[in-house]
Parts: C-alpha cells; sequence; structure tokens
C-alpha cells in the first residue's frame, strides 16, 4: 500500500508543473495595492489640487466658478470614460482610435488583469489622468465663459482630442509605433490640454479690464495648498505609470522628488534675479514646472538626468509666465500654457536626450540613437499640438454656436460666482 501511494503521490508531483501552467493568472496583492494608491492620488489632485490651486489664482469674486468647473467636468469625464471613453482609447482599433468592443465597460470580467493588477483599477488610473487633463484646460479659459459652454467643450474635446492622443501614445498607436517615449503624460495630458486652453483663451478673448486693471490671485495660501497636494499626488501621476510597484516605480518617485526641487530653486533664483524678490508664488510654480517636465521621463531618466530636467523646466516656465505669454498676447489667468505646455515641451524633448544610458537612462529602443530619438519625441509633440488645436477649435466654436461662449459684461464685471451660479465665497 505504501509503494502504491508513493507511486501516485509521485505521479502528482510529476502533474504539478502541467497543472501550474494551465492555472489563470491571479493578481499580484502588492502591484494591486499600489495602483489603488496611485489612482486614489490622482483623483486627489484633480478635487481637490486643481480646485485650489486655480481657485487660488482667481479674483475672488470668481473662486467659486472655478471650483464648480472643476468639480463637474470631473463627474462628466468619468461618466463619459465609462460610457465609451476607456474602451476609444484602450480597446483593440486603428492607429489612431480603439474600438467600442469595451463600451460601458462590456466585456471586462471582475477576475480580469492588466499586467499583474485587475482590469478595473486599470480603468480607474486612466480615468484619472482624464479628468485633471480636462481640469487643467479649464485655467485657461476662467473667469469669462459660460458654464454651460465648457460642458459642451469638454464632450467635443475628450471625445475627439484626449481619446485618441492616449490610444496614439499609450495603446499602441501611431506615436507608439514612431518609438515615442511619454512614461506618464508630457503628451497626453500637460502639451494636450495646454494648446487646448491657450485656443480657448484666444478665442474667448481678453478678460474686461485686462492690461489696465490688476488682476492678482486673491489667495495665495489656497495657491500653496493646491499645489501642496498637486505635489503628493503627482507620486501616483509618475510612479503609478509603472504599472506595478517595482524598481521603475521607484526610480520614477525619486526622479519627480528631484526634478521638482531643481525647478523650485531655478524659478526662486532666477525671479530673485530679474524682479528683485523670491515669492512665494514663484515657488508654487516652480513645483509645478518641476512636476511637469519630469513627467514624461521619470521612468526613462537617471536622477541626474532628472535634476537637469528640473532646472530646465524651472528656467522654461519663468520664461513662459513672462516673457513668452507677452510674446503671444494672450490671457491665461493661470499660466496653463506658460507652465503646462512649456514644460511639456521641454520635458519631452529631453526625455529623448537624457534616456542615453551614457547619461544615466534606461536607453533606447534597439538601433535608435540620441538624434533620433530626439527626432521623434519633437514629432510627437507636434502631432499633439495640431491634433489637439484644431479640435479645441472645433470645440469651442461648437459651443459659441449652441449657447455663447462667454458671458455678457457686466456679469464679467460682477463675477461668476453669484451671476452663473448664485453664490458668494465670501461675505460682501
Amino acid at each position: 500500500m505504501n509503494k502504491v501511494l508513493t507511486k501516485l503521490g509521485l505521479a502528482g508531483l510529476a502533474l504539478l508543473p502541467s497543472l501550474a501552467m494551465a492555472a489563470p493568472a491571479v493578481a499580484d496583492k502588492a502591484d494591486n495595492a499600489f495602483m489603488m494608491i496611485c489612482t486614489a492620488l490622482v483623483l486627489f489632485m484633480s478635487i481637490p489640487g486643481i480646485a485650489l490651486f486655480y481657485g487660488g489664482l482667481l479674483r475672488g469674486k470668481n473662486v467659486l466658478s472655478m471650483l464648480t468647473q472643476v468639480a463637474v467636468t470631473f463627474s462628466m469625464v468619468c461618466v463619459l470614460w465609462m460610457l465609451y471613453g476607456y474602451s476609444l482609447a484602450f480597446s483593440e482599433g486603428n492607429a489612431f482610435f480603439g474600438g467600442f468592443s469595451m463600451a460601458m465597460l462590456k466585456g471586462i470580467e471582475l477576475t480580469a488583469l492588466t499586467g499583474t493588477f485587475y482590469q478595473y483599477i486599470h480603468v480607474a488610473f486612466q480615468c484619472s489622468f482624464a479628468c485633471i487633463t480636462v481640469g487643467l484646460i479649464v485655467g485657461s479659459i476662467a473667469e469669462r465663459i459660460r458654464f454651460s459652454a465648457v460642458l459642451i467643450f469638454v464632450v467635443v474635446w475628450l471625445t475627439l482630442a484626449y481619446l485618441p492622443i492616449a490610444h496614439m501614445v499609450w495603446a499602441g498607436g501611431f506615436l507608439a509605433q514612431d518609438g515615442a517615449m511619454d512614461f506618464a503624460g508630457g503628451t497626453v495630458v500637460h502639451i494636450n490640454a495646454a494648446v487646448a486652453g491657450l485656443v480657448g483663451a484666444y478665442l474667448l478673448g481678453k478678460r474686461a479690464g485686462f492690461g489696465k486693471e490688476a488682476f492678482k490671485p486673491h489667495n495665495l495660501p489656497m495657491v500653496f495648498t493646491g499645489t501642496a497636494i498637486l505635489y503628493v499626488g503627482w507620486f501616483g501621476f509618475n510612479a503609478g505609470s509603472a504599472s506595478a510597484a517595482n524598481e521603475i516605480a521607484a526610480l520614477a518617485f525619486l526622479n519627480t522628488v528631484m526634478a521638482t526641487a531643481g525647478a523650485v530653486l531655478a524659478w526662486t533664483f532666477g525671479e530673485w534675479m530679474f524682479r528683485g524678490k523670491p515669492s512665494l508664488l514663484g515657488a508654487s510654480s516652480g513645483v509645478i514646472a518641476g512636476l511637469v517636465a519630469i513627467t514624461p521621463a521619470c521612468g526613462y531618466v537617471g536622477v541626474g538626468g532628472a535634476l537637469i530636467i528640473g532646472i530646465a523646466g524651472g528656467i522654461a516656465g519663468l520664461w513662459g509666465v513672462t516673457i513668452l505669454k507677452k510674446w503671444l498676447r494672450v490671457d491665461d489667468p493661470c499660466d496653463v500654457f506658460g507652465v503646462h505646455g512649456v514644460c511639456g515641451i521641454v520635458g519631452c524633448i529631453l526625455t529623448g536626450v537624457f534616456a542615453a544610458p551614457s547619461l544615466g537612462g534606461v536607453g533606447y529602443a534597439e538601433g535608435v540613437t540620441m538624434g533620433h530619438q530626439v527626432m521623434i519625441q519633437l514629432f510627437s509633440v507636434g502631432v499633439t499640438i495640431v491634433w489637439t488645436g484644431v479640435v479645441a477649435f472645433i470645440g469651442f466654436k461648437l459651443a459659441d454656436m449652441i449657447v455663447g461662449l462667454r458671458v455678457p459684461e457686466d456679469q464679467e464685471r460682477e463675477g461668476l460666482d453669484v451671476n452663473s451660479h448664485g453664490e458668494n465665497a465670501y461675505n460682501q
């Protein structure tokens, strides 16, 4: 009997490898928890991060309008993402769009995986990116746009700009096939949103009294609070884009710290040199500049490269909001293009440089040189600018035709809070 049992046991052991191969894949608990935390951090960036940062930059009579725009567009994007957004961005399709095979999240089983974590978390993680990208745009069009026009624009722009660019970069589409390197959203998020905001700012025109009256941030502590929230949340943004709790996530995490520190110092000392005094607003802007600049590069470059990219981002952002803004003659209340657009472009280009192994980076695809990669990066930036610029123009024009873009001047001067939402942030 013992001999029989022994033979059966050995036979069972011999079957174990084949049984293991046939076993269904299971989620890695550490990666699963990591991605849920990262998703929550990115959601935290939108509400309250973007809302408080932008709200503090505006005049007191318009702060509630900003908070409302961020909160409602956030919710609208969440719903659209579930209805068809995730499917168009991440299902199989062509080089520019996915299909509708996962519309309403159909076909995604409860235990379905993306890599080593559940696909439902991937849906939520990518939704958080779409939410904050839309939230960034409203900073360029603040203090004079109709609330209904914002909502119409969001539907058009999310569908025809954000989703295809996300598909092109992160779902094996056109730019991914070309070899573009964008770890966490330099093109998909920052350049995409900044160019759309710039188009909207031009189409809306300047705020009443712009250039004649002092338009100063009404609450700098609110700006700093929003900045701090964005900084903490950004670790979910960048480290989470590794899609696992691994060495690349650790690299992205540290690179985010170093680049941001470099940008704050570059902006602060640059402002101190040229304006005579270092300001809290400048330091807060430096934080955002560094975070934006390192976003496309954080998982590809070494720590030394990240520091240089951060310093370059701080200098470029300061130039963008002081000199470039005057050249463009645009009224961008929250300097979305000056920071997110300019620093996003700088970060995308420098990714192609500092990804080089000789400079501490993780390297390029086989046969690709630094010069070739930089050209690919420039091409991806150009495609993003043209694509989102055209779609944004169409979106704003449609909103203008349907409801009108801009509130009447008397309502604008009184403030959007009371006229668009029937509320006041502060006692009068």
